[in-house]
C-alpha cells in the first residue's frame, strides 16, 4: 500500500493533465492508502465548448490516465470505476491502487509535466513512418488515427479552421468564455490561458484585450473593421499550414455514454505524451469537432439560427475532408510538429486547493 506522501506525489503529477481552457474540472480525495476518489465536474453551464460535458469528460480521462502513469512510478497499478449513483454532471471516479512487483515506471512519465500546448507555427518536417506507428500504437486498439499531412490537405484544414474561427469569434456565448479564460498581461497562469500563450503577436493581443472588454465592442469591430481577420490568420491559418500533420482520433465504436468520452480522454493523453516523447509539439484543434457535436445532435449553439446552419455546413465539410459519414464519431483533432518550446504556458492549481477536506 502507499503512504500519504506517496499519494500526494502521485496527485501532484496527475494534476498536470490537460483540460479545455485549463479549467481543471476535478477535485481529489484521499480515501485510504489504496483508494483515491476523483470528483469530476463539467463546465457546460457556462462554456459553449463543453457540449453535454464531453470536453470535460475527455479531460477526466486524461487525468485518470496520468494518475495511472504516476502510480506506476510507485510500483502501483491504478484502476478506476465510476461510483454507483453518480452521473455525467458530477461523476466520482474511484481509483484503486494495488502494489505489483512486476510494474515498471511508464516510459511516458518523464513527459507529464513538460507536455504543453504550442499554438504558434511549427516546422513542416514530415512525420516519419516510425513516428506515425508510435502514435497509432499510443491510442490503443479501440481508436483509429487519420493523418492529414499533404500540402493540399493542410490547406483544406486551414480553410475549415478559418471558417470555424469566424463562428467562434462572432458567437456571443463564445465571447463570454474567451473573456473568462484568458489572463491578460500574463506569461503563466494557474487556472487560465495566459495572454502570451494565446498565439497572437503583441499588437493583436493589446487590441484584443481592449476590444474584449464588452460584446458591443467585439460586435462593432467584427462588423465594420474586419475584427476577425488578424486573429484567424494568426491563430488558425498560419498554424494549420505550418505543422507536420493534423491528426484526428476516431473511436471504432460509436460512444454509448459519457464514459466512452472518458476513455477517449485516456487515449488522447497517451497520444499527447507520446508526441512529446518523440520531440514533437501538439495543439488541439477542437472547435470543428465541438461544432460538429452540436450539428450531429441538432442542438443550438446560440440564439442566432444562421450560426447553427453555418455550423451544420461546417460539419459536412469536415466529414468530406476526413472521408467519414455524418454519424461517424470524432473525439479529438489536433496538429503536431517540431519547433521551439513555448515560452508561455498554463500552469496548474496548487494541489492543496484541489484536495477535498471532507
Amino acid at each position: 500500500m502507499a503512504d500519504r506522501d506517496t499519494l500526494l506525489k502521485m496527485l501532484d503529477l496527475a494534476r498536470w493533465a490537460p483540460s479545455g481552457d485549463n479549467t481543471q474540472p476535478w477535485r481529489f480525495e484521499i480515501v485510504s492508502e489504496s483508494h483515491i476518489a476523483i470528483h469530476g465536474h463539467d463546465t457546460r453551464d457556462w462554456c459553449v465548448y463543453d457540449f453535454r460535458g464531453y470536453a470535460s469528460h475527455i479531460a477526466h480521462g486524461a487525468l485518470l490516465e496520468t494518475l495511472r502513469i504516476a502510480a506506476s512510478d510507485a510500483g502501483l497499478i491504478a484502476t478506476w470505476a465510476l461510483r454507483d449513483g453518480t452521473t455525467d454532471v458530477a461523476p466520482i471516479y474511484d481509483v484503486t491502487l494495488e502494489p505489483s512487483a512486476d510494474i515498471a515506471p511508464d516510459p511516458l512519465l518523464a513527459f507529464v509535466e513538460s507536455r504543453a500546448v504550442q499554438r504558434r507555427p511549427m516546422q513542416t518536417t514530415p512525420l516519419t513512418g516510425e513516428q506515425k506507428a508510435a502514435l497509432k500504437h499510443a491510442v490503443g486498439d479501440d481508436f483509429e488515427l487519420s493523418f492529414f499531412e499533404s500540402g493540399q490537405m493542410k490547406r483544406r484544414v486551414a480553410k475549415l479552421l478559418w471558417d470555424s474561427a469566424y463562428l467562434r469569434l462572432t458567437c456571443p456565448e463564445a465571447y463570454e468564455v474567451h473573456k473568462r479564460v484568458i489572463e491578460w498581461g500574463a506569461r503563466f497562469s494557474d487556472d487560465k490561458i495566459p495572454e502570451e500563450a494565446v498565439g497572437v503577436d503583441a499588437a493583436t493581443a493589446k487590441l484584443m484585450r481592449w476590444v474584449m472588454q464588452s460584446w458591443a465592442r467585439v460586435a462593432f469591430f467584427n462588423k465594420y473593421l474586419a475584427g476577425t481577420i488578424a486573429p484567424r490568420i494568426q491563430l488558425d491559418v498560419l498554424p494549420a499550414l505550418r505543422c507536420a500533420a493534423h491528426i484526428l482520433i476516431t473511436p471504432k465504436s460509436t460512444p454509448a455514454g459519457f464514459l466512452d468520452y472518458v476513455r477517449a480522454g485516456q487515449s488522447m493523453q497517451r497520444l499527447w505524451l507520446t508526441t512529446a516523447s518523440l520531440g514533437l509539439h501538439l495543439q488541439p484543434e477542437m472547435t470543428p469537432v465541438i461544432f460538429r457535436w452540436y450539428a450531429q445532435n441538432g442542438a443550438p449553439i446560440t440564439a442566432d439560427r444562421s450560426m447553427d446552419a453555418a455550423s451544420a455546413r461546417l460539419a459536412g465539410r469536415f466529414d468530406v475532408l476526413a472521408g467519414r459519414g455524418t454519424d461517424d464519431p470524432f473525439v479529438f483533432f489536433c496538429r503536431v510538429g517540431t519547433g521551439a518550446n513555448p515560452v508561455s504556458r498554463s500552469l496548474r492549481i496548487a494541489l492543496r486547493t484541489l484536495l477535498r477536506s471532507d
